[in-house]
């Protein structure tokens, strides 16, 4: 099912294309795609070439691996997301090689999964992020150290039927696109101030 956003301005066609859906097929993601999208991810700018950015990816075809990363969605999240054929978990590197704080390391994984949406979306498969998760779960269940930090869940495949999804979740899935103004987001001179370039 394809979504692609009425845009004000031009945008590459990949961006225009670019969604996020509940609704994939049981088709699994092939190796080499999933590859594709980690280097894409892995090309991300970071500050101070860090790389922060980690991942933990579970596929069905280990559905013990896959259940124990849908186990650490909250619960209306699963109810989609376990359609799936592939969930992953973002992760941030909080701290520099030094020692000292990155506070720039959650904005550097966003840059790094973008990439890797971008990709996936170039290869024809649908990505949804998601922010409801358990972190303490993710932590424990995975051994992460106290220095990471945990970002987002990260839902992965080939786009499915809407009509597989809860009602709730199919009328979001059919809705159309919204997006705010340029205007208000985008200032000048004082911040809430619109800018000129995009009030002209």
């Amino acid at each position: 099912m394809e979504k692609p956003a009425d845009t004000q301005y031009r945008i590459h066609e990949l961006l225009r294309r670019r969604w996020s859906p509940r609704a994939f097929s049981d088709q699994p993601v092939s190796q080499e795609h999933l590859c594709s999208m980690l280097e894409a991810a892995r090309w991300a700018p970071s500050s101070n070439n860090e790389q922060p950015w980690h991942f933990l990816v579970a596929t069905k075809h280990n559905q013990t691996d896959y259940d124990r990363l849908l186990s650490c969605l909250k619960a209306t999240n699963q109810l989609w997301a376990r359609l799936a054929p592939v969930l992953t978990m973002s992760v941030a590197k909080l701290v520099f090689e030094g020692g000292e704080s990155n506070r720039h390391a959650f904005h550097d994984v966003g840059l790094a999964v973008e990439n890797l949406v971008v990709q996936a979306t170039a290869l024809g498969l649908m990505v949804h992020q998601m922010a409801g998760i358990y972190p303490d779960q993710v932590r424990e269940l995975y051994g992460i150290p106290a220095e990471y930090g945990i970002v987002a869940a990260i839902a992965v495949g080939h786009p499915g039927n809407p009509e597989t999804l809860p009602e709730r979740f199919r009328e979001r899935e059919l809705a159309k696109r919204s997006r705010k103004p340029i205007a208000e987001f985008t200032f000048a001179g004082h911040w809430g101030r619109p800018s000129p370039i995009v009030t002209e």
